[in-house]
């Protein structure tokens, strides 16, 4: 999958101060990556807010996304749940032909076994008419997908072309790296260790970071892809202290006060998500104003 190297983005929703959809925001924001040259964008991934969007507001972004992007870029969908059922449902009948592929989580909360992890993905990956990136992020599931389980399922199943690896453990990722069939790619799921996971052989990364610096970021991710090491690192510093700052309250409320000193959308999260304080709003509003002097 050629056209899942590189940078891809986590599109936010962008929402108005009374909390509905801000459409006209979401194109400034589809079309201010695009600018900045990233090279797919991820549509109701977690930084979307999509546990909070009702299933008409879900396909509002869909079709607002499809209309900004008009074929530009590869698009990846969200489609994943901690109830395989519905999950399954969800693919054999939702119309996916505007996407490359979906981005499918692991099942959170119910903290199933690697083999009940492995039979939710396999029947994601029976039903599903599109390629599949399997996204594990232990941080918010409660639950790893190990190695072993990973690299079975790619084995296993040709539609299950990718992971997103979002564990934040360098470790794993070159486990992954190291075993993985030639073809299947290794994307990072983690801002800070992108690089030094492309620079191991991984693919590139999802990113947050990147929807706010998309020049910037996704020629780090280019740099590093060509191993031209000193030069991307140069630009992971300059980044570093932003990717802090857009986690350290939780996402996607950091990467949202982003786009608010950019002027693109406001800073409006849903509940149970806050925005970010004042200091931090401060601090990346400082930020930003020196990354575009």
């Amino acid at each position: 999958m050629q056209l899942l190297i590189g940078t891809g983005v986590a599109l936010v929703t962008p929402f108005k101060q009374d909390f509905s959809i801000d459409t006209e925001a979401l194109k400034r924001i589809v079309h201010f990556s695009i600018d900045g040259g990233i090279e797919y964008l991820v549509v109701l991934g977690t930084t979307a807010e999509n546990a909070t969007l009702s299933p008409e507001e879900k396909e509002l972004v869909i079709r607002t996304v499809i209309e900004a992007n008009n074929g530009t870029l590869p698009l990846v969908l969200g489609v994943g749940g901690n109830n395989t059922l519905k999950v399954v449902e969800e693919l054999k009948t939702r119309d996916l032909t505007a996407f490359t592929a979906i981005l499918s989580v692991s099942p959170y909360y119910n903290k199933p076994t690697q083999e009940g992890i492995y039979q939710h993905f396999k029947a994601v990956a029976e039903a599903s008419p599109i390629p599949v990136i399997l996204y594990n992020v232990p941080g918010r599931t409660a639950s790893n997908m190990l190695p072993s389980t990973v690299l079975r399922l790619a084995n296993d199943f040709e539609n299950i072309v990718a992971i997103k690896e979002a564990a934040g453990d360098l470790v794993q990722a070159m486990q992954l790296l190291k075993n993985k069939p030639k073809d299947f790619l290794v994307i990072s799921g983690d801002d800070m260790i992108a690089l030094p996971m492309v620079l191991a052989g991984g693919a590139g990364v999802i990113s947050v970071i990147g929807q706010g610096f998309p020049k910037e970021f996704s020629e780090m991710i280019r740099l590093g892809l060509n191993r031209k090491t000193d030069e991307a690192f140069k630009t992971q510093y300059l980044l570093s202290d932003c990717i802090d700052m857009i986690f350290e309250q939780g996402n996607p409320a950091g990467i949202k006060q982003v786009f608010l000193s950019l002027g693109i959308s406001e800073n409006t999260v849903r509940l149970p998500l806050v925005k970010v304080d004042d200091s931090l709003a401060n601090r990346i509003d400082q930020f930003v104003k020196k990354m575009n002097k």
